[in-house]
């Protein structure tokens, strides 16, 4: 019999999804119990292991979280913010740690979330590299040593299929750079640039976007001073950098108690 704790992967045939189901299956902390997809999904029904064009892994592609949630010590989750917040409910029945990937979520889907965190450990992160969780301790501590004659201004880049933007990342590096100034991003958050925009408005946090080709994902933050710039940065060149990432936070959450967490917590940061 398996004793290692099982894991369950919601939206299985995305990018992450499939990156996930490797990472976990070359585990040998945990094993992989289930996988989820959307209704109406071409993969629901049947093995993931022949949608993958593998062998047959006994493990049925379902679109009906509940019929894997019961042996699951741990959810991990990038799909979409609406299909995430009703899981939340899911995993906050089954007393389920999960580990949200997911991005672009509005301040009512963070409510329903919040409100799920009182029953079951909930770990959200924009970004689950160990890279970037230092980028954004780097990102606090400078914007806190310098003052407004620095301006400060975010770059992000992912590949062309990203449907959210700024980045949850970006927004992660941005809300660091607001609690190093003291401030709330929301206050001081400039995120598109047309025309006649008028003079840049001191201490804003400017916000720039590319999307192209296979781009996994980079991260500058500019510190624009007068007579230099400071630039933080961060590649990912690989995905299995977040994949490992989720799979460490899936872990770490099964033996915390209910409430809200990200990245930090996890890497003891």
């Amino acid at each position: 019999m398996n004793e290692r704790p099982g894991i369950v992967i919601a939206g299985v045939s995305g990018r992450m999804g499939q990156m996930l189901v490797h990472t976990v299956m070359e585990s040998d902390k945990v094993q992989l119990i289930g996988v989820t997809e959307r209704q109406g999904h071409d993969w629901i029904g049947q093995d993931l292991g022949r949608v993958l064009g593998q062998a047959d892994l006994g493990l049925t592609v379902t679109d009906d979280p509940l019929t894997v949630m019961p042996d699951a010590r741990a959810v991990i989750d990038f799909t979409a913010p609406a299909a995430t917040v009703e899981l939340a409910t899911l995993t906050a029945q089954a007393r389920v740690a999960h580990v949200i990937g997911t991005t672009g979520f509005n301040e009512a889907d963070l409510a329903r979330i919040k409100a799920a965190a009182r029953h079951a450990t909930i770990i959200r992160a924009g970004n689950m590299s160990l890279g970037v969780n230092l980028l954004v301790q780097l990102t606090r501590k400078v914007a806190a040593a310098l003052d407004e004659d620095y301006d400060i201004e975010i770059t992000e880049a992912h590949h062309n299929q990203k449907v959210d933007a700024p980045s949850g990342t970006a927004l992660m590096l941005g809300e660091a750079a607001a609690e190093g100034r003291g401030a709330r991003l929301d206050d001081i958050c400039d995120r598109g640039r047309d025309g006649l925009t008028c003079a840049r408005k001191p201490g804003h946090i400017g916000f720039s976007v590319i999307r192209g080709g296979d781009i996994v994902g980079e991260h500058d933050v500019l510190f624009a001073g007068p007579g230099e710039r400071i630039t933080l940065r961060h590649v990912a060149s690989d995905r299995r950098v977040f994949a490992r990432g989720a799979l460490k936070a899936a872990i770490w959450g099964m033996d915390q108690p209910p409430g809200e967490y990200d990245m930090m917590d996890v890497l003891g940061l």
